[in-house]
């Protein structure tokens, strides 16, 4: 049977509030790494069936078991679930990422070269604050992506880190640069802690992500610039910061 999983995808469809305007702008940071996630996830798939021309909104069953359908009682509410939805690639993503949660339902496993799944971060993207538009870019409302080529998206460094806690952590307003504190024994791949600089609007926060799971007001940059802290410091990326995020919720909440 493929009903099950094909209609848990079509219910996270109907809950998504496509103009949410509001929820785009404040999870912005968040849809933008998604929806670059899904770009690098597709591009694995174009490549590895030489179908770069269709990417990214592609149809990834149709490349591997095209005899594979939604039910087509699930497949009408799909239509019904979609209706005033625009673009239409964004359209055909969604009835793809249906059709695929009844390829895994009938017991298809992704190549473990390939990732295995291709449409959830376009899903989560979608969740937190609708679609999106084409044009130069991928306009996310409130997040602009550059759609870039196939290639330039396999070299994309993996966002693998989509636990909701961790989106929602990544999400604020402003510029923002983080850094892996670091020392002997703490490389920045597992730094003693991580801070970020925030400047909005000619503002400028520092804040630290504590053993609290959230970000606190923290003065280790000032006294750092200052001289008068000896813990070193090194810039890292957003993905970097997500992976420290993800391991702390993971080890102090007691998730792991």
């Amino acid at each position: 049977m493929t009903e099950d999983r094909a209609r848990l995808a079509l219910e996270r469809l109907r809950s998504i509030d496509w103009a949410d305007d509001a929820a785009a702008y404040e999870h912005a940071n968040s849809r933008g790494l998604l929806m670059r996630e899904f770009l690098r996830r597709t591009a694995a798939w174009a490549r590895a069936h030489h179908v770069e021309p269709s990417w990214p909104f592609l149809d990834v069953v149709e490349l591997v078991a095209p005899e594979v359908e939604v039910p087509a009682d699930v497949a009408a509410e799909v239509e019904d679930a979609l209706k005033g939805v625009a673009p239409s690639s964004l359209k055909e993503t969604c009835r793809a990422a249906v059709r695929w949660a009844a390829l895994v339902q009938s017991g298809f496993e992704a190549p473990a070269e390939l990732p295995a799944e291709p449409y959830e971060p376009l899903l989560l993207m979608c969740e937190r604050g609708g679609g999106y538009f084409v044009e130069e870019f991928i306009d996310l409302n409130g997040a602009m992506v550059r759609l870039g080529t196939v290639d330039s998206n396999l070299a994309a460094q993996p966002f693998l880190t989509l636990a909701s806690t961790t989106l929602d952590a990544l999400d604020a307003e402003g510029d923002i640069t983080y850094y892996a504190k670091v020392s002997e024994g703490y490389p920045r791949s597992t730094p003693r802690g991580i801070v970020r600089r925030r400047v909005d609007e000619e503002r400028t926060y520092d804040e630290a992500f504590t053993r609290n799971l959230r970000w606190e007001s923290t003065e280790y940059l000032r006294r750092y610039e200052l001289g008068h802290n000896d813990v070193d410091h090194v810039e890292i990326s957003t993905v970097e910061a997500a992976r420290f995020i993800e391991s702390a919720i993971t080890r102090l909440s007691g998730t792991g």
